[in-house]
């Protein structure tokens, strides 16, 4: 145990280093020149995107299909999702010709186990969101070095001084959107004729999982669909291990 602690505790330390030498290299970059010099230079054939094909997911997807269609898309499938979500993604797929999407499923035995009437998310939050999210992401990035999430600053006030390159949990996390609002990401959509999520017509502006996920009222906060009426404010797979990060 304490040899796998130490592993632990290097693969960490390596990619907080990593991450710093390369936003020294390419702090500047975001869009597709950051996706192009991650995929195609940093980290070739270990690195993926982790994509919810959520409310403006098909910006980033796009710009990642411009580059390389090959590249892994880890969709997480919670088995609480709208479908709405699953035929978006269905649907950018196909459209955008992406041959490498993964749908991750939560541990069915962890899942007896632990959420075994389907209600946890109504429970323990939290807990859901490590047995449906972060658990199965953990599992699907192993033998990646990278990955590349569609986070942006203006979200959330945690997460506006987001850098173009950091670290969690031993991988380097690439995030190409950082500095675009939700003006830049609406024009690059209608630009390329990318569709858009059909709940966001109705109101949904940040969508993850159907229980856990309202509209946003008019003059709203960008997240405030999820998890409304708590303090909850992430699902935790942009967090360490510990609890720390965005």
């Amino acid at each position: 145990m304490a040899g796998m602690n130490a592993l632990a505790a290097d693969r960490k330390q390596w990619a907080r280093d990593h991450a710093a030498a390369l936003r020294n290299l390419y702090g500047s970059l975001d869009g597709e020149g950051l996706v192009k010099v991650m995929t195609q230079l940093e980290f070739r054939g270990r690195i993926a995107l982790v994509s919810s094909f959520g409310a403006e997911s098909a910006v980033l997807l796009h710009l990642v299909a411009k580059v390389d269609r090959t590249i892994p898309v880890i969709f997480l499938d919670t088995d609480k999702l709208f479908g709405e979500t699953l035929r978006y993604r269905d649907r950018l797929t196909k459209l955008l010709g992406l041959t490498d999407v993964r749908t991750i499923e939560p541990d069915p035995v962890a899942v007896a186990e632990r959420d075994p009437d389907g209600v946890l998310w109504r429970d323990d939050p939290n807990a859901c969101c490590r047995l449906r999210k972060v658990e199965p992401l953990n599992r699907a990035l192993s033998g990646f070095d990278a990955w590349i999430t569609g986070r942006k600053r203006f979200q959330t006030k945690e997460r506006a001084e987001l850098p173009n390159l950091e670290s969690a949990n031993g991988l380097v996390k690439v995030n190409p959107l950082i500095s675009w609002d939700a003006e830049a990401l609406d024009a690059y959509r209608i630009a390329y004729d990318l569709p858009a999520h059909p709940l966001v017509e109705d109101g949904y502006l940040s969508i993850g999982c159907m229980p856990c996920t309202d509209r946003v009222a008019p003059g709203g906060e960008y997240r405030d669909g999820r998890w409304a009426g708590s303090e909850k404010k992430e699902c935790g797979i942009h967090l360490e291990a510990d609890g720390s990060g965005i």
